[in-house]
Order: C-alpha cells, then sequence, then structure tokens
C-alpha cells in the first residue's frame, strides 16, 4: 500500500473534516514509515523463500543522466536492474531544448534525445524502466522496498537519481491540509474525489498526465498553470484539450490552498487579480531548486545544507542505499557530471552486492 494510497483514503469521505479520521500529519509518516519498513521485512523474507515476488538487485528513483547511467552500469554487471520515474521529460535535461556541451554527442539536440540515447544503451543490457511517481521507501540495512503508485518493489540496494526540483518553500494551506485534500499523487489519490472539483497544479508533462487520470474520476479538472502556455508533450496538451472534463488556465499563480479541515478551494491569482476557485483536492507538481527527498521520511542522514550525506563511495547513511547527481547539490549541475556520478553509484552497489571490500575496475 502506497503512502498515498492510504493517505488519500481520508480525502473522499463524505466528510472528511470528521473528527474521527483527522490525523496529525508528522505522525502519520513516522508511523506510515516504520509500517512500511516491517512490511518490507516480511515481503523480503517472503519473496526470497517463496520466489513469488521479484527482487531486485538495483533499484534506482530518478532516469534523469544520473539514473539511466547507473542502470546502464548495473545492467551491463549483470545486476536485475529497474529505474523509476515521473517520465522522460520531467527532468532538468529532459526539459532542455538545447544540448551542445554533452561529450560524444556532437551538433544541438534536445535534453530529452541525450536521456532516450542512455536510456536505449541501458535497455540493452536488460535495465528495465518503469514510469512511476516513488511516494515512499522503506529503507533499512536488512530490507529495502519503494513504493510507486499502487505497487512496491523490493531491493537489495537502491540508488536515488532524484534531481533537485524540489521546492524550497510550500503554498499557505499546502502543509496543514496535506492528506487533507492536497496530494502529490493522482494515480495514488484520484479515485477518491469521483465527481468532485479538483484542481491540479503545474505545467510540465507530469501534471497534464495527472490531470488526465484524475478526469477519469472527477467531475471537473483545473489544470493551473503558471506560465502562459503548458511547457509539455504536444500530444499531452491536445488530449487535455480534447476533454471535456479538464480546463486549463494558463498565467496563473495559485496563492493560498483554503480549508479549514480539508481543502475547500485555491486562491488564483491572473492578471492581477485573484479569484477563489472551489475544490475538495489540490494535486500539486510545481518544480524548484530543492533536492527531491520527501519520499524518503527522513530514513536517511543529510547535511547542514539539507542534502544527503553520502561517503566516499556515494553510500548514504543506510547501508546498500546509494546517490548521484544534482541530489547531492554538491557540485557544478552539468549533465556530464551527473552521469559519472551514476556510474560511480552503480560501480559501488556492484561492490556491496558482491561483497568486495574495493571497487572493482572496468576500462572494457
Amino acid at each position: 500500500m502506497s503512502v498515498g494510497g492510504w493517505r488519500g483514503r481520508f480525502n473522499g469521505r463524505s466528510d472528511p473534516g470528521d473528527e474521527r479520521y483527522r490525523i496529525p500529519v508528522i505522525g502519520v509518516r513516522a508511523v506510515l514509515f516504520a509500517i512500511m519498513a516491517m512490511k518490507a521485512d516480511l515481503e523480503t523474507n517472503e519473496a526470497t523463500s517463496e520466489g513469488q515476488e521479484t527482487v531486485w538487485d538495483v533499484v534506482i528513483v530518478g532516469g534523469g543522466p544520473a539514473g539511466a547511467t547507473a542502470a546502464l552500469y548495473a545492467a551491463r554487471a549483470g545486476w536485475r536492474t529497474l529505474a523509476l520515474d515521473k517520465g522522460i521529460g520531467a527532468g532538468a535535461l529532459g526539459m532542455a531544448t538545447r544540448i551542445t556541451n554533452y561529450p560524444g554527442i556532437a551538433g544541438t539536440v534536445p535534453g530529452m534525445e541525450v536521456v532516450e540515447r542512455i536510456r536505449s544503451q541501458a535497455s540493452g543490457f536488460g535495465a528495465s524502466f518503469v514510469s512511476q511517481r516513488v511516494t515512499a521507501a522503506a529503507l533499512s540495512e536488512t530490507s529495502k522496498t519503494v513504493y510507486a503508485g499502487r505497487d512496491s518493489y523490493v531491493a537489495r540496494t537502491v540508488i536515488v537519481a532524484t534531481g533537485s526540483m524540489g521546492r524550497s518553500q510550500s503554498i499557505p494551506g499546502e502543509a496543514e491540509l496535506t492528506g487533507r485534500g492536497v496530494s502529490y499523487c493522482a494515480t495514488c489519490d484520484g479515485f477518491f474525489f469521483r465527481d468532485q472539483d479538483v484542481a491540479v497544479v503545474g505545467n510540465r508533462d507530469e501534471a497534464i498526465e495527472e490531470a488526465l487520470h484524475v478526469a477519469r474520476f472527477a467531475r471537473r479538472v483545473w489544470l493551473l498553470c503558471p506560465t502562459s502556455r503548458p511547457l509539455a508533450s504536444p500530444d499531452l496538451i491536445e488530449q487535455a484539450e480534447q476533454s471535456e472534463v479538464i480546463h486549463t488556465r494558463t498565467g496563473c499563480n495559485v496563492r493560498k490552498i483554503v480549508g479549514e479541515r480539508s481543502v475547500e478551494g485555491v486562491d488564483v491569482e491572473s492578471g492581477g487579480k485573484t479569484e477563489t476557485i472551489p475544490v475538495t483536492g489540490a494535486f500539486l507538481y510545481l518544480q524548484g531548486g530543492q533536492p527531491i527527498l520527501e519520499f524518503l521520511g527522513g530514513q536517511l542522514a543529510l547535511t547542514d545544507s539539507g542534502c544527503l550525506q553520502v561517503d566516499a563511495m556515494l553510500q548514504t547513511s543506510v547501508p546498500g542505499v546509494f546517490a548521484a547527481g544534482d541530489v547531492l547539490c554538491k557540485h557544478v549541475k552539468q549533465a556530464v557530471i551527473a552521469a559519472a556520478e551514476g556510474a560511480q553509484a552503480a560501480v559501488a552497489a556492484d561492490r556491496y552486492l558482491s561483497g568486495r571490500a574495493s571497487l572493482k575496475p572496468d576500462w572494457s
């Protein structure tokens, strides 16, 4: 069960503000991760003893240059490898329209093409790529499970390569109403808003994909784009335009999420004027410049600046969990550097899985 799926069960009740269902958000998160850690132990034991569930040698969270390169190196080393991400165009490189300085690629190409080439090479060695938003993880030295949508993936090692497009500031009302109408996963929670009006906030592929998903259930979906037009794939934009449920508003900013005990609306500013759009749910897909770590639930040690703490092998505070790319926020943000760190993390994971004391040189 995903965090989003559990949390969403409180969103769709006829009276989501009922005192019987009010649970402190921080307390819920702590309890959830504790339960998931125990569940992960059971899943690992069951999968190992009965062979009923796939145990991946390496699960990578993130599919940009760091994650895709990690998948390439892990798969080439012969490990069963899975990479999970929100979509090929969701990361910083995938959004770039012009790349002219990536080694080995002459001329000018879209960033998405660079990512596609790395993924294709990784797939050639047997790596699997799945487009799913990771909502949580239960990580310990003995067991590791990654939760995405309504699925869970058991792993022997995990590489975190989620990048640094997280937001440093939340929208007023967001934290207070998370789990009470505010969600970050329409795949998890969309069902609970059947025949209700909801808002999806964002302008990239992920936002429109989630709007299309929740449109299966909701009566009306307000797609609120902060830019003058959606910055998404033309086919997704066309699908949204053809939907009778989705109503797109461009050039607007959500200033506040309104509600006492559950979401009642969103305050939207556009053209110097502010209006309140009545909704019972708000799905947020906005980007910023901070490392994306929310799904970890505080299980890994951070530096004073809020970045993942890693050793020389890019291993985090939990043995068998590694990190690479912009999520480390310690270097110049260049795709080639992120890719190099992805390779290093995968080689370190190979060493961990093989039980070696040192890295294995690979120049072939």
